[in-house]
Parts: C-alpha cells; structure tokens; sequence
C-alpha cells in the first residue's frame, strides 16, 4: 500500500443488506464531489450494487467491485431466519475481502466501511492504512453496542424490561426493553445461541477505538449532550455527517400531476395537517392481527388516511374495508415517501421507526406514531418520545383497534399533538442548520476529507 500524496485510492466496503449500501455510496458520492483527485473501489454483492448503478451522474473516478455473499452455490437457504445471510457474509467476510482487494490489482490508501463489516479491520491492518468505519442507524445505538459489555453486566440478573439504564451517559432514562434483543444476553454474553452478528455489534467497543475516525448518519445537536460526550471521549474523532440519505434542504415538491402514483393529486384535495400517512418501509410486515387492528382503527376513527402497504397483506384487511373506505383513504404498494411526508395535508407519520423514515420525517416536520418491531427501532421511538417529543410510541407497543386511534387523536387534535409539531418544525429548523454550509455537519465533513487526504 502506498501514502503518495498524488494519488489517494479509498476501498469502500458496504454491508450489504437493508438500506445500509445506499447512505454509504451517498457518502462516497460527497467525498468524490469535494475531492476530485480520490479514487474509489466500492465493495457490495452482486445484489446490493446493481440498484447503485442506476444513480444518475456517478463520478467517473468511482468504480464498482462484487464481493461474495457468502450464500452457497444457488443462494437459497430454506426455512433460514434472515440473519443468517448475514452471518454467512461476515463469516466469510475476513478471506474474502482480502481476495476481493487483491483481484483488483490496486493498492489503496485508506478504508472506509459499513460499521458492521468489523473484518475490514483487519484488512486495513495487514496493509497498514487507515480504517474509517460509518455508523449508519442512531448514534444513540452505536451507544448501546458500544457499551454491550456495561449493559450486560448490569442486568445480568434478570432485570424487568422497564428497567431504567441509568448507568449510560445520556440514555439513563432509557428502558431495558428498549435496546436492541441482542444487547443483553445472558450469562453476560455467554449464550451460545448468540450469532455471529451479535457478536460482531457487542465487539464494537473494543474494535471501533482502533479506527482514524469514526463517522456517524447523524446531528450532533439531535443527540443527548451526555452522549456526546461521552461518544467524543472515547473515540476520536467522533464525526457527525449529517442525514447521508438524504440531500438537505430538501428539494421542492413536484407538481401534483408529474406523480404517477396519484399521491400528491389525493393529497391536495385534504386539509393541512388533517392525513395519517402509515408506513413500515420495505422490510418490516407487521403480523396480520395487527394489520386488521390498524384497518379498523383508521376506519373507526374517521381520519383520512395514506397507507402504503404491499398486495400481499392486503389479505388481511377486513372484509368490505376498501370499499367502504375509499372515499377518505388511498391504499397503495408503493409512495413516494419523502414526498408524501412534505404534502402540507400530511399531520401524523405510522411508522416502525426505521431511522431514515424518522430522518425524513424530521426533515419534513412531520410528527409520527412509533411502532418498533426489531433491532435499533426501540430506541429510535424512545429518542422520538422521550428526548425529542416529537410523537408517540403506540399505546401498548403493538397496534390495536382502540390503542391507535388514542395516539392519532392525540397528535391530530389535542393540544399535546400540536406541541409535538411545533417541537418537530424546530427540530427540522436545527437539522437545516446544522447541514448548512457553516453547520457543524459540514465542519466534520471537511474533516473527515482532510483525513482521508493525508492517509
């Protein structure tokens, strides 16, 4: 490997699942737009970069390079839990970036990778460059993993999930049974069920102080300021980089009739503020009682409403819903999100709490009902409830018939709710701030690229 000062070639490592690879390349596109002299192999499966390659306009000097998945021949793994494509993939990750690197015939300069892709680590220590991991979830989950070995300490005595973990520096009035299922284990991390990718996060604390820098999807002014500081101590330097997902100040909205799905047109014929716009991304599948028990909840509570939802659940609609709905309710596979969330008749976002829908529906100043399913959605609905009070959790933490229409008229109509937006309007105001051209996103941007400069 070389430090020419002439030439700066950056391997890029995307962990390839979820919405992860596209926050990544979003970052690399920014790196390649301010530094125009750096080269940069971007590492995905086959899978992950082909929707890449659809992005208008990627700078020449960008190349992409295909890593295997670590699935056996044919790909298919019957009846196996979705975790374990990714065990398989950091399984193989150690030989077979290294091969994936050498079949490039290029030398580089420094790394930068997916925070969970942890073997690259190793990587950049055999070639003796920097490594330069992107936490791309809530910083205040990068907390939790990072501190997995304090958490597990602390309640290894079985403690009640409302358990308060006071003991973490700007999460101490989290719950237990907000973190992650994989952070508290039993025997302190001694259960032999654990997989290789809890494993992987629970590492983090002793992997991630090794790093050049550690780069966050994130604000700085979003964050507790105890975490911060508590972050900033311990990993140096700590770089907030702004919403990666999403280029701020978001562009204006299309006209109504440019929109094929009809959203826009639907939505400009309601009152501001007046739609409940109901979402679960493109993984999570909420089980179908509680499918049913949002269906009746929107048609008992007479809001109009938005919902995107797949075809294939709506099997599960009760008998006669579309029908007698249809007058205030559009139903459809697929929206326009951002968009919808920036429809000034838009006043309440459903969501499992995925952090790039509250991204952008802070970004939009749109206040949300939180449903977690898994991983870091926990302690995203507690950042939007407790530290920001931006929105609610659902009532019970699963949706039911007469739980959701409580929070909906809550936000929609009470008081409380119109508090909840103006909280969320200020909050979008810091965000467009903070991701100005003097902001302190940018400010830590200009220093991860003189970082990488003079790797």
């Amino acid at each position: 490997m070389t430090n020419s000062k002439e030439k700066k070639h950056i391997a890029v490592f995307a962990f390839p699942f979820g919405s992860h690879p596209i926050p990544l390349f979003n970052l690399v596109l920014k790196l390649a737009h301010a530094s125009p002299n750096f080269h940069f192999s971007f590492f995905g499966t086959q899978h992950s970069n082909h929707p890449l390659l659809s992005i208008p306009h990627i700078p020449h000097t960008i190349t992409f390079h295909t890593v295997w998945d670590g699935l056996p021949e044919g790909g298919n793994i019957p009846g196996s839990h979705p975790v374990e494509r990714v065990n398989l993939f950091l399984q193989a990750a150690p030989d077979n970036l290294l091969k994936a690197v050498e079949e490039t015939g290029q030398t580089f300069t420094c790394i930068i990778a997916d925070a969970f892709v942890t073997p690259s680590l190793i990587l950049a220590q055999q070639f003796n460059v920097p490594w330069i991991p992107i936490w791309l979830p809530l910083s205040s989950s990068l907390c939790a993993h990072f501190h997995t070995h304090l958490i597990r300490q602390n309640c290894a005595n079985n403690v009640s999930g409302d358990t308060l973990l006071d003991f973490l520096p700007g999460l101490s009035k989290m719950r237990v049974d907000d973190l992650p299922e994989d952070v508290v284990k039993a025997n302190c991390g001694e259960d032999e069920s654990e997989t290789l990718f809890s494993k992987t996060l629970a590492s983090l604390g002793s992997v991630l102080p090794q790093a050049k820098a550690v780069v966050v999807n994130f604000f700085e002014e979003l964050d507790p300021p105890l975490l911060v500081e508590d972050m900033k101590s311990k990993l140096k330097p700590f770089l907030y980089v702004g919403f990666l997902s999403l280029s701020l100040p978001l562009p204006p909205l299309p006209p109504s009739h440019t929109d094929a799905t009809g959203c826009l047109s639907w939505l400009d014929n309601h009152k501001g503020g007046s739609v409940a716009y109901v979402s679960f991304g493109t993984v999570v599948t909420p089980p179908p009682h509680e499918v049913l028990a949002v269906a009746e909840a929107l048609e008992a509570c007479g809001f109009p409403f938005l919902w995107s939802l797949k075809d294939h659940v709506k099997e599960f609609l009760p008998i006669g819903f579309l029908e007698r709905t249809k007058n205030r309710g559009k139903i459809l596979p697929w929206v326009p999100q951002t968009q919808v969330l920036g429809h000034g008749s838009v006043g309440v976002f459903v969501t499992h709490s995925g952090c790039n829908s509250v991204y952008e529906s802070i970004s939009n100043g749109v206040p949300m009902i939180c449903r977690p399913f898994f991983g870091d959605h926990g302690m995203t609905a507690w950042m939007v409830e407790d530290v920001w009070e931006i929105g609610v959790r659902v009532e019970g933490g699963v949706f039911t018939k007469d739980g959701l229409p409580k929070s909906l008229n809550l936000i929609l109509v009470q008081e409380e709710g119109k508090k909840m937006k103006e909280n969320v309007m200020q909050l979008k105001k810091t965000v467009l701030d903070a991701a100005g051209p003097q902001g302190s996103a940018a400010q830590d941007f200009q220093t991860l690229v003189e970082l990488v400069s003079t790797s």
